[in-house]
């Protein structure tokens, strides 16, 4: 039993998580979702969010405002006044648990910061760490913002799935920093940004011969390019 069972899951309320393209791209295909009721852009002028790993993303309405993408969160129905995320299921509150429970309702597309809490790789990147889990995850002392409901223990963290979250995880987020790298220096709309990201995504796979001739490529990767429509005009087209 970890932590997670029986909870009320607050880091699931507490926090604005942030996902790569590639995190996005797989809740898409899983749940037949669209960008837009799965991410948000979150602004994050103070890197809070961000905190030196994910990218921050500038966008041509709001130039100057570094946003960071993350999922959408809504109302709480359980805690009025909190958000949570929205793909958080919440259960009743009852004697047993006061502050109710609720679970992941995409426990198995789950982005790779969710994946990772509350780990991180050590130094030389052979071994996983286990962060210690503040009480509570925001500022605001409502109870639906407290995290864990007693300190994880080593025991509790699978050795060989928490090793291979993180290092894909690792890879992944420095791929998007990379994406990000390309598309702020030609920032567009929103109304774009998921195109771009698929059209990035879907040219990942190519052969030998081609990914050296991207490496030469005076404006970066070569993968990295931008879609010539944007979403309103694939909307009448459709």
């Amino acid at each position: 039993m970890s932590p997670c069972d029986s909870c009320h899951a607050g880091c699931c309320r507490a926090f604005a998580v942030p996902v790569t393209g590639a995190d996005v791209l797989r809740i898409e295909r899983d749940l037949g979702s669209s960008f837009w009721e799965i991410a948000i852009r979150w602004a994050d002028p103070e890197g809070a969010i961000a905190k030196g790993q994910a990218p921050h993303f500038r966008f041509a309405d709001d130039p100057r405002t570094p946003f960071v993408i993350c999922l959408r969160h809504e109302e709480s129905v359980l805690h009025a006044g909190t958000t949570k995320c929205r793909f958080l299921v919440e259960r009743p509150v009852d004697n047993e648990h006061p502050i109710g429970v609720a679970r992941c309702g995409i426990y198995e597309s789950r982005p790779s910061a969710c994946r990772a809490f509350p780990t991180r790789l050590g130094s030389a990147g052979d071994l996983v760490i286990l962060h210690d889990v503040p009480q509570s995850g925001r500022v605001d002392d409502h109870p639906a913002y407290r995290l864990c409901p007693h300190p994880w223990e080593t025991s509790e963290v699978d050795p060989i799935q928490s090793a291979a979250d993180l290092v894909v995880g690792r890879y992944e987020m420095a791929f998007f920093r990379q994406l990000a790298e390309a598309w702020n220096r030609r920032q567009q709309s929103m109304d774009v940004f998921p195109d771009f990201i698929r059209l990035v995504y879907s040219q990942r796979v190519q052969r030998a011969a081609a990914d050296e001739e991207s490496r030469d490529a005076d404006d970066g990767p070569r993968l990295l390019k931008f879609p010539v429509r944007t979403r309103e005009a694939q909307i009448k087209a459709a």
